[in-house]
């Protein structure tokens, strides 16, 4: 309990550094209060120790709150600390509190952590009302750690502005946390950075203060809104006819399953995860599409050719088999980026000297090379010799 000490009477000494260093300690612990501002004091120790402090009264609750210890801040420096407390319990507020609860604040990079272990738990829902697919929460993890941790993780939620997200924001763009990375076993990541980055991490920590406002650990403005990213063009990659024969070289080029499973991406337009997942019950050839159980924006119903439907149905089926690419073992799909990588960069240099600016996509988005520069308005492109020219060796 602090006993009640009248403060301010005339004839107290104003606090000053000789005051101070004239002061001996006592028996017991002991106040001197300042006679100029009603409040500020020292209390000083049996051990000889004196700190600063400001003693106010919020509501009917006497609160002495602690200011510094005396060298750490000079008389006047303390003074001038005690007039901002004594002006906020006077506004109402209480300074005690708000300075437990700026020591007790979780750092950003606390709050990521507490995101994703709801992300992975499945608590946290898209904009499609389902939760967060597993690849998804990897690729949140990846940009929190090689991002956004190693640039704001040490500040406090409470005291994150829009100017630290920006300076964050302009950082990634210009390659400041680019590097590589360990990833998965045997595995490594190559960060680049760049503006696009810089747009999808901002989105990110943008929707963890959502998240978090939604369960009362973070209050005020979202320091995302506002900030000035550069959002990067949804790539519209179209192959010409020559670009497609160079393709389907390649293509006759590998074995295995890779050829078929780009050959199945560029009839259909599929994602390259979803063409590497696609399971047997999902195609439906009475209706000539592929009914997929688990996209990004949940079930989804995808028109298909004839050819599309001939070529998977050209894969070897075992009996009770559940993907059509699957690995050796028959319990997972096949994991085909790098083979698939390999055959666009088999096809990628004649491309490029035929057109400098051409870029055959390597990262198996959904990307339009289904369609070719005869067509460009049509959806599904099987032109013949189109076929002819993607067709794998032995089909």
């Amino acid at each position: 309990m602090i006993p009640n000490i009248i403060v301010g009477v005339v004839g107290m000494p104003t606090i000053s550094k000789r005051l101070i260093d004239d002061e001996q300690p006592r028996a017991s612990e002991f106040f001197v209060w300042d006679n100029k501002l009603a409040g500020f004091g020292v209390r000083i120790h049996p051990t000889g120790r004196k700190v600063f402090v400001a003693q106010v009264r919020v509501g009917r609750t006497l609160r002495r709150v602690k200011i510094g210890p005396y060298g750490a801040f000079t008389p006047e420096q303390a003074r001038k600390r005690a007039e901002e407390i004594i002006r906020a319990a006077a506004d109402g507020r209480d300074p005690q509190r708000e300075k437990r609860e700026r020591f007790d604040a979780i750092t950003v990079e606390q709050l990521c952590a507490q995101y994703l272990e709801a992300a992975r738990a499945g608590l946290v829902t898209t904009r499609f009302k389902r939760p967060k697919r597993a690849s998804t929460v990897a690729i949140d993890e990846g940009r929190v750690a090689r991002h956004i941790v190693p640039l704001i993780g040490d500040v406090s939620v409470k005291d994150l502005k829009r100017s630290d997200v920006q300076r964050m924001a302009d950082a990634i763009a210009s390659g400041k946390t680019a590097g590589v990375f360990k990833g998965k076993a045997r595995g490594r990541a190559v960060v680049t950075g760049g503006s696009g980055t810089a747009c999808r991490v901002v989105e990110l920590l943008g929707g963890i203060y959502s998240w978090a406002e939604k369960r009362d650990l973070v209050q005020g403005p979202n320091p995302t809104r506002g900030v000035e990213t550069i959002r990067g063009e949804p790539k519209e990659r179209v192959l010409s006819p020559s670009e497609m024969a160079e393709l389907g070289k390649a293509l006759r080029a590998h074995e295995a399953k890779a050829p078929i499973a780009t050959a199945a991406i560029s009839l259909t337009g599929l994602r390259r995860s979803e063409a590497c997942r696609l399971r047997w019950r999902e195609i439906d050839e009475a209706g000539h599409c592929l009914r997929l159980e688990a996209t990004k924006t949940g079930r989804s119903v995808r028109p298909v050719s004839k050819q599309a439907l001939a070529l998977l149905r050209s894969q070897p089926r075992e009996d009770g088999a559940e993907w059509i690419f699957a690995r050796a073992d028959g319990k997972a799909p096949a994991e085909l980026k790098k083979p698939m990588k390999t055959i666009f960069a088999a096809a990628a240099p004649t491309v490029g000297a035929q057109n400098p600016e051409a870029d055959i996509c390597q990262c198996g988005k959904r990307c339009r090379f289904r369609r070719c520069g005869d067509c460009r308005n049509a959806r599904t492109c099987s032109p013949r010799r189109h076929r002819a020219a993607l067709r794998p060796a032995g089909r």
